[in-house]
């Protein structure tokens, strides 16, 4: 089991799954008045399409409120709603959570610039340090041992808690608090590297999402790596390529890629596609698409990476790569979430995002619950396999 960046992830894996797939930026004014903007387009726009909010949305919203009449607690209220109607993907989060939510899907977050991952001995492992973070001046680089945050062992932990500990979150169901939660407070991380044991006491800072990362391989190869599509990703991926003039061919990396945005999903698909369908949806019911925007690169060969972490928003952008011919998907099977979840504001400030429709790739296949299977099985030999891909696509000088 893997993590990405620690300090983005949300603090509950079902949480965070239902997250990914949000068209983020959509508050309306609620379930009650059906007030939804287009999910897509990722506004309130009064020129969007709108929905009719369906029975589950309005049964949540309805025992906020009854909540809110008896003084009893409204979010608990909507959980156990969201509970009953079976909503896999179904969350409420508190005001202050969605917001949190939102400032990491902008690309920013709360923390001391960690990535770490759940080893399979249930040991958490660092693997990567932000440059110019508070870890990276107290010297911690990849390969250390995160053994204790604040005291408390994390060896087993979910990696959702480890986040919670992180960034100063309360865990289970406890309200955060503002000084809890602010850059600059303290945290006191316990690590391990080989036999040496020691305490570092950082600071927690503001810090930006390094989401897209480029690199490059023998032969002229451009290796895009996406972690999340947080805000501004998808023109980040087409800069890349338009950049990479020289290159003969490319990696979109989208392993352990947990979702995101999907109009920056849809961006990036720009970059690799001269136009067309990327995928189709449904809200309620209703049938919408989104396309890519023409004047793509659709010639230079191109693979993605994806695994078991690829989700999402990473998924519909793998499946309209795979169904237009336009990658070689290398990899495991992916995650499998391929529901829309709609955010809708609750009367107590609180958010419920409920699951109103799902999504397929070009050809129609459905992903929620069956994943993307890639072109060739491959697993640490992933990027290898890549290579040998590309040497056989593309003519090298």
């Amino acid at each position: 089991m893997s993590g990405r960046d620690l300090f983005s992830q949300p603090r509950r894996i079902r949480r965070g799954a239902a997250l990914t797939l949000v068209f983020a930026s959509v508050l309306a004014t609620g379930a009650a008045t059906g007030s939804f903007g287009d999910p897509y387009r990722g506004d309130d726009a009064t020129d969007a399409p709108r929905s009719a909010p369906s029975a589950r949305q309005r049964d949540v919203a309805e025992a906020a409120a009854e909540a809110m009449a008896e003084g009893t607690s409204p979010v608990e209220a909507a959980e156990r709603a969201v509970s009953r109607s079976g909503d896999r993907w179904g969350a409420v989060y508190s005001e202050g959570e969605y917001e949190e939510f939102q400032e990491a899907l902008d690309g920013e977050y709360t923390g001391v610039g960690l990535w770490a991952r759940l080893e399979r001995d249930g040991r958490v492992e660092i693997t990567r340090v932000q440059g110019g973070s508070p870890a990276a001046g107290a010297g911690i680089r990849a390969g250390d041992r995160l053994v204790s945050v604040d005291g408390e062992k994390v060896d087993g932990r979910p990696v959702t808690d480890v986040v919670s500990l992180l960034r100063g979150d309360a865990i289970d169901g406890e309200e955060d608090t503002a000084e809890d939660a602010a850059a600059g407070t303290k945290v006191s991380l316990g690590l391990q590297r080989g036999t040496r044991t020691w305490q570092e006491t950082l600071r927690r800072a503001r810090l930006s999402t390094e989401d897209v990362t480029v690199s490059s391989l023998a032969d002229r190869i451009t290796v895009i790596k996406v972690d999340a599509f947080t805000k501004g990703s998808g023109d980040m991926v087409r800069a890349a390529v338009e950049q990479a003039a020289d290159a003969t061919g490319f990696v979109l990396d989208l392993r352990g890629n947990s979702g995101g945005l999907v109009a920056e999903a849809v961006t990036a698909s720009s970059a690799f596609l001269d136009g067309g369908l990327v995928a189709t949806y449904d809200v309620n019911g209703e049938q919408r698409a989104l396309h890519a925007d023409a004047g793509g690169d659709s010639t230079r060969p191109l693979v993605a990476l994806v695994d078991g972490g690829t989700m999402s928003a990473a998924e519909l952008l793998t499946g309209a790569l795979q169904d237009r011919g336009r990658a070689v998907v290398v990899g495991s099977r992916t995650f499998g979430k391929g529901s829309v979840q709609m955010p809708s504001r609750l009367p107590d400030g609180s958010v419920a995002e409920l699951t109103v429709g799902h999504y397929r790739t070009p050809s129609g296949r459905g992903v929620d619950g069956r994943g993307i299977t890639p072109d060739l099985d491959a697993d640490d030999d992933a990027l290898q396999r890549a290579e040998t891909v590309l040497s056989g696509l593309g003519e090298y000088e």
